[in-house]
């Protein structure tokens, strides 16, 4: 992989951040939560580890990684001896055959130069039965805008694809349209153009202020997440192979056959 800073664009505690961005992060953990009880999980791409915590409370086991450095120094602050934490690439992990029930990638697959290896690599670490959780910026919004240093988006109708015939895939979408405060829904057109004719912010100082003209005030983004943050619902059910173009993240859950 690239050498990239990717601590500068992950969402760090203390950093701040739109209400709607702790409540993404809140239930993307959540929902790998309800399917982590009793497992032998690993997260890689952990970031700076909010849900690390959330996820050693419900598994059996917990192993973490990130490709970053300063996220990882992050997360040994944070957790102490709670949390094990090591350096490792997503398309590489360090772990035995066979010797997990979930792997967890969050808000990371477009960062990886090549994500069939990933999806080879949970094939390999994975048992029979064992889950992959993948969860993403939607990339089939019409006013979908791709991050800096991203290399390829997998949306709900490419997932099927990417994890082939070794998993059986289902797709989820959250945070419907339907449910966002009307400036945001107001303001897409004005989004749409501004990614068009490459004017979105390209720095976090730059972003910040965008994020508040669509979002209003900031928050602080917490150090661990907990359930009681938001009031959780499961993500819709997407038909499979089908483009989703009415929620804002999307989740994938590919069960190694």
């Amino acid at each position: 992989m690239t050498t990239v800073d990717f601590h500068a664009w992950t969402e760090a505690a203390g950093t701040e951040v739109s209400r709607e961005q702790v409540e993404r992060l809140c239930h993307r953990y959540v929902w790998a939560a309800r399917r982590c009880r009793g497992k032998d999980v690993i997260e890689a791409a952990c970031g700076t580890g909010a849900g690390l915590g959330l996820l050693a409370g419900v598994s059996k086991s917990l192993r973490a990684g990130d490709f970053d450095q300063t996220n990882l120094s992050v997360v040994r602050r944070q957790y102490g001896d709670r949390v094990s934490a090591e350096w490792f690439d997503a398309q590489a992990m360090p772990f035995a055959d066979e010797s997990a029930d979930v792997v967890i990638l969050f808000e990371a697959i477009y960062y990886l130069p090549d994500a069939p290896r990933f999806v080879a690599e949970c094939c390999r670490v994975l048992r029979p039965g064992g889950v992959a959780l993948v969860a993403t910026a939607n990339k089939d919004l019409y006013d979908f805008n791709p991050g800096p240093h991203s290399h390829r988006y997998y949306g709900a109708g490419d997932f099927a694809d990417l994890f082939g015939p070794d998993f059986e895939v289902a797709c989820f979408g959250y945070l419907s349209f339907a449910d966002v405060p009307f400036r945001q829904r107001a303001l897409r057109g004005v989004k749409r153009l501004a990614v068009k004719l490459d004017l979105m912010p390209k720095t976090q100082a730059g972003k910040k202020i965008f994020k508040k003209l669509v979002f209003g005030k900031l928050v602080t983004m917490p150090g661990e997440v907990r359930p009681e943050m938001i009031g959780y619902r499961e993500p819709a059910s997407i038909p499979p192979g089908e483009p989703d173009r009415q929620h804002k993240v999307i989740y994938c859950a590919a069960t190694k056959r």
